[in-house]
């Protein structure tokens, strides 16, 4: 059964952040598009293989099941819930 992905409001705070800095401040609008959907797509495959990536290092949080997803330069933090079918996108950093 595939998961259902949400995104935090902090999660989509930073994918607005990262589109605004990438075409306003280094002013390459014409890679935008192709980062933001290979970021997307990464995270799409969390529908099937939530628990594919590592836990984060830090016991607090691996603890609570929080995993990281690397994308090039960016970090996708996530909590998938096996119970739910739920995989919450928490943030996503530079």
């Amino acid at each position: 059964m595939k998961y259902k992905i949400i995104f935090s409001e902090n999660a989509k705070r930073d994918l607005i952040s990262i589109v605004r800095y990438i075409s306003d401040e280094l002013l390459e609008s014409n890679i935008v598009e192709k980062l933001l959907y290979r970021i997307l797509k990464a995270i799409k495959f969390l529908d099937e293989f939530p628990n594919r990536h590592r836990l984060c290092d830090y016991q607090e949080w691996k603890d609570k099941g929080l995993r990281v997803l690397p994308i090039e330069n960016y970090l996708v933090f996530y909590i998938p819930d096996e119970s739910s079918q739920i995989v919450k996108i928490y943030r996503i950093i530079y």
